[in-house]
């Protein structure tokens, strides 16, 4: 099989498959080609770059390291990370009742961080906690 970009007199592009070249020609000499915009079956090859695969025993690309940060912005992230996990606590899926706590005097005064959902968010926000989004998700624990 092989893939022809085509184009028909109205400028339109598109792609079709073929057996080969020879089904092309007598599918195009009988009228049997045609535009899938506009019908028309005044059709012809467009000029089009070979597909060529690399040899197989060609050196594999060398991977990157994606453990590593990928630019500035990254390892600035990376090191806010850092921080808040070496001076907070994380509290998980309880944050919201966690702060809440806190706010009211509750729960001892700590530096907390862990996971709300949007309402849960939003519903703190307008009660006025000091509750801010971070610009990282948590690590999560995998058995």
């Amino acid at each position: 099989m092989i893939r022809y970009s085509l184009k028909c007199g109205a400028g339109h592009g598109f792609d079709s498959w073929f057996k080969g070249d020879e089904a092309f020609s007598a599918l195009l000499a009988a009228g049997q080609v045609a535009c899938p915009v506009c019908g028309s079956s005044a059709v012809e090859k467009e000029l089009m770059a070979p597909a060529v695969r690399p040899a197989r025993k060609a050196a594999a690309p060398a991977r990157p390291d994606l453990s590593a940060p990928g630019s500035d912005l990254e390892e600035r992230i990376t090191a806010l990370r850092r921080q808040i996990e070496e001076n907070s606590e994380y509290v998980g899926m309880n944050f919201a009742a966690e702060a809440r706590a806190i706010h009211s005097g509750d729960a001892p005064e700590r530096a907390i961080h862990g996971e709300a959902k949007p309402d849960e968010a939003r519903a703190m926000i307008e009660e006025g906690l000091p509750v801010a989004p971070l610009p990282f998700l948590p690590a999560r624990k995998v058995n």
